[in-house]
């Protein structure tokens, strides 16, 4: 299996069409038949499943499975290939940051502001997801750094502890009865609706803070990005647990937040892997956040 090949294959996916897909690359046909068979060989299992009437053809499982790997193993093939082609006297690259919704990349965004003003060849690319999802692309090398909003794991990652925390709390509609309090206790959740984020993390934070009742709650929707449940909660289908500052609800808005009583705050962490080996840009990155955030 080498590079070639895997971007074959998903072209193939792609366009779930051999014919298609050959037209795309400027292989014949025949040629990308014979690639993708070889493939299969290779790995003993079956990646399509070929359609005699139409010629569509469509990933089995291990098909998706590999189709996941082999987008990663390009980023990553690509992410590399421009580190390497970096200028040895001006400096530049590209710096990779996954991160959740939060204000906390206010913090980041003064400093590579400062960053790009000094070396305007730095270009960062954010991705967006939960702490799962960006903790894989760390462990995968897609991403340099993670910004999470729980203690990391010190026998995998570094990290810099941000000055920053935001405070859980409940997004709910100003006609909803708990609208009228100043916060929210966990009495209060019992009977009705809700809509929490789908990350592991979360529910383990509201499971201590309910003192394990987390099970009774009635979830009736999770989320990985806030925006999509703040449009369920907007309709009425449930109450969403989240992280302030993430939705806006000035005097205007249909919603309304409230914060948790105990308090519940995330405390923020910017992570990377443990012997990480930086490019140049990274490093510089690097270097400003511990001299400003870790001093």
């Amino acid at each position: 299996m080498n590079i070639r090949v895997l971007r074959y294959f998903l072209s193939v996916a792609r366009e779930e069409n051999i014919s298609n897909a050959a037209k795309t690359l400027h292989v014949t046909q025949p040629t990308l038949s014979r690639q993708l068979m070889e493939l299969e060989a290779d790995l003993g299992v079956k990646l399509f499943l070929r359609s005699s009437g139409n010629r569509s053809i469509t990933l089995t499982e291990e098909g998706m499975l590999l189709r996941k790997r082999a987008e990663e193993i390009l980023d990553l093939v690509e992410k590399t290939e421009l580190e390497l082609a970096a200028p040895g006297e001006r400096i530049s690259g590209n710096i990779h940051i996954g991160s959740g919704e939060t204000p906390v990349i206010g913090l980041l965004s003064k400093e590579i502001k400062h960053i790009r003003d000094e070396h305007p060849n730095i270009h960062f690319h954010f991705f967006s997801g939960n702490a799962d999802s960006v903790t894989e692309r760390l462990d995968n090398g897609l991403i340099d750094f993670g910004v999470l909003a729980e203690s990391p794991n010190i026998a995998k990652y570094d990290s810099i502890a941000l000055p920053a925390a935001d405070t859980w709390g409940l997004l709910m509609r100003k006609d909803h009865p708990l609208s009228k309090k100043d916060f929210i206790q966990a009495g209060d959740l019992t009977n009705i609706p809700l809509i929490n984020s789908s990350q592991r993390m979360t529910s383990h934070a509201f499971s201590k803070w309910l003192k394990d009742d987390y099970e009774k709650l009635n979830l009736v929707a999770t989320y990985t990005l806030l925006y999509n449940a703040s449009l369920l909660v907007k309709d009425n289908i449930g109450c969403a647990l989240c992280l302030d500052k993430i939705i806006s609800t000035p005097e205007d808005s249909e919603l309304c937040f409230r914060p948790l009583k105990p308090k519940l705050e995330a405390r923020w962490y910017i992570v990377w892997k443990k012997y990480q080996v930086f490019s140049k840009a990274a490093d510089i990155f690097l270097k400003r956040l511990q001299e400003k955030f870790a001093g």
